[in-house]
């Protein structure tokens, strides 16, 4: 019972979990502040990606701690212990982040009828060499606001249609990428006005409302279009004069 000294494995757990916190923290800024800026961080799951990451992260490393560590043992003995313990945490740590760095936002792109974010690991990425130069580099910071343009011989648009009967559409397609500003107008005709939306949910109101308060717009000068994401239930708002993307709405746009 003196080896199992259940107060010194309780001290050596906490500064390991205090350790571990604290590199959790420098991590969630690096994921949160960069990879998925709000709203991505919900609508594309980061959110619950992340934290299942560092819940298993937490509990891991402090919870080996507590069961090796033992003042009977030799001090190499002991660096040894810790030191493996510390090799799986990281390394399951990075794992974890190159994991959630591979399922971030790096575009949301009007196609058609509503917006989709488009993931890393879901672009065509033998397409990018066909993209515009300045859309060749997958986003670090954030999605880039972007449009889908139309097909533009027969060819294109038969392959467009296999390619979508398949799963892959043309919002995954850097070769269909173009400017947001080229898709606007075509987003505002196929946008609707937000007292749709406002009809829709009556018991939401307060979702809209405050949706509408962070645009620093009034509701009667904004419309609407569904967010296609991993977390269905969003939508754009958009300036109704300009379509340009001015915040987003927890409610599902597809009725």
């Amino acid at each position: 019972m003196r080896e199992f000294n259940v107060a010194s494995r309780l001290k050596s757990a906490g500064v390991h979990l205090g350790i571990s916190v604290f590199i959790a923290g420098i991590a969630a800024a690096l994921v949160f502040g960069e990879w998925y800026p709000w709203p991505y961080r919900a609508a594309s799951g980061g959110q619950e990606l992340f934290l299942l990451l560092i819940s298993v992260d937490l509990t891991l490393g402090p919870t080996l701690t507590f069961v090796v560590f033992n003042r009977s043992k030799t001090k190499s003995h002991m660096v040894r212990d810790l030191a493996v313990i510390a090799t799986l945490q990281l390394a399951g740590l990075v794992y974890g982040l190159y994991m959630v760095y591979l399922a971030r936002p790096v575009a949301i792109v009007f196609e058609v009828d509503r917006f989709r974010v488009v993931s890393y690991v879901e672009v065509r990425h033998e397409e990018l060499p066909q993209a515009l130069p300045e859309l060749r580099t997958l986003s670090l910071t954030g999605p880039k606001i972007l449009g889908a343009r139309k097909s533009r011989t027969r060819e294109e648009s038969s392959k467009a249609l296999d390619l979508a009967l398949q799963g892959v559409d043309i919002g995954v397609r850097p070769s269909y990428w173009q400017p947001y500003n080229d898709s606007a107008k075509a987003a505002l005709v196929r946008a609707r006005p937000l007292s749709i939306l406002y009809k829709q949910y009556p018991k939401q109101l307060q979702d809209v409302d405050d949706a509408v308060l962070k645009t620093g717009r009034s509701a009667d000068t904004l419309k609407f279009l569904p967010l296609v994401a991993r977390n269905p239930n969003w939508s754009v708002l958009l300036d109704s004069n300009t379509g340009t993307i001015v915040g987003y709405v927890p409610l599902d746009g597809f009725f």
